[in-house]
């Protein structure tokens, strides 16, 4: 699905008509489109470091460290 919204961006960007399902986009919609991928892309990165098995608050991923040595 993000790569939908990354090419339905980039042809808007081109000057272009975009096609997401039945819906035709145009350069009005630019923000709507961005906002989807937005979204996916957090959903990619949170899946990705589930993956990863990184620990994760508020979908913000950090390290763990001991500071004692």
């Amino acid at each position: 699905m993000l790569a939908k919204y990354l090419a339905a961006e980039q042809a808007i960007l081109e000057g272009k008509e975009a096609r997401i399902g039945d819906r035709s986009l145009r350069m009005e919609d630019l923000p709507e489109i961005r906002l989807g991928r937005k979204e996916w892309e957090g959903r990619a990165n949170a899946e990705r470091a589930a993956a990863a098995a990184l620990p994760s608050l508020g979908g913000l991923t950090f390290l763990t460290g001991r500071l004692d040595r």
